[in-house]
């Protein structure tokens, strides 16, 4: 498979401190490639180079085959980004959020696109509710939204269930595998979650104080180690 995203030598130092070094990885078109490791690893700072929100110190990002450097705001109009820890205007309602969104990123027919995925992800009848008045389950799955507008061929997830119940996760999980497999949407993905993690990913790239230490699709990684789910090897790598 085509590498979508490739990262060569990607360091980053901030005040001397190296938060990541020389770390090296591709992942593919449609697939689904995890990024787990304790906490402090490294795996923010990789993702907020790979949008574009920290310069690398050294090394090279390039997406769909273009520069980052050169190319910054090509690749974003292609991508697009999630997390459980993002912040929304509290007063505008949940169609007005994602109105604002799917104008920024110049969504055709922005209105049915918005109805689509509210639809989607089970929060239509939200759509005339302040954000304020959200639980943080379904300021998730708005963000969800908002991370799908502009059809991206790259999303980045950070922790994209970590406030979902156990049941809108799963239901979250299924969704993100179909969309992915429909649209082949190639998928960076980040959670504390083995489990969620073990269910998702075709490959992970175990992180340690900013270096890549292992890779491998979690069946692989686990018979390397002889763990019995990604959880073990996780404690396994982490304590070692």
């Amino acid at each position: 498979m085509d590498a979508i995203v490739e990262v060569r030598g990607l360091t980053k130092l901030f005040n001397g401190f190296r938060a990541v070094e020389d770390i090296s990885f591709d992942c593919r078109k449609g697939e689904i490639l995890g990024l787990i490791g304790p906490n402090g690893a490294g795996k923010t700072t990789t993702l907020q180079m790979l949008l574009g929100l920290t310069t690398p110190t050294s090394g090279v990002i390039r997406i769909f085959g273009l520069d980052m450097d050169a190319h910054r705001q090509q690749i974003l109009s292609r991508v697009n980004f999630s997390s459980s820890y993002i912040s929304l205007p509290f007063s505008l309602t949940v169609r007005e959020n994602l109105m604002v969104f799917a104008r920024l990123y110049g969504v055709a027919a922005p209105k049915k696109r918005i109805e689509e995925l509210l639809a989607i992800f089970e929060i239509g009848a939200l759509k005339d509710t302040p954000v304020r008045r959200l639980s943080s389950g379904q300021v998730t799955r708005v963000c969800l939204c908002k991370a799908l507008l502009n059809a991206p061929e790259v999303l980045f997830l950070d922790e994209p269930t970590a406030s979902l119940d156990p049941d809108i996760a799963d239901k979250t999980r299924k969704l993100l595998k179909k969309i992915k497999d429909e649209q082949s949407i190639s998928i960076l993905y980040t959670s504390h979650n083995m489990k969620e993690m073990e269910e998702m990913c075709d490959r992970v790239i175990f992180m340690d104080k900013g270096r890549v230490i292992e890779t491998g699709s979690p069946d692989e990684i686990k018979r390397k180690y002889g763990g019995a789910d990604l959880e073990d090897v996780f404690i396994m790598l982490a304590r070692s």
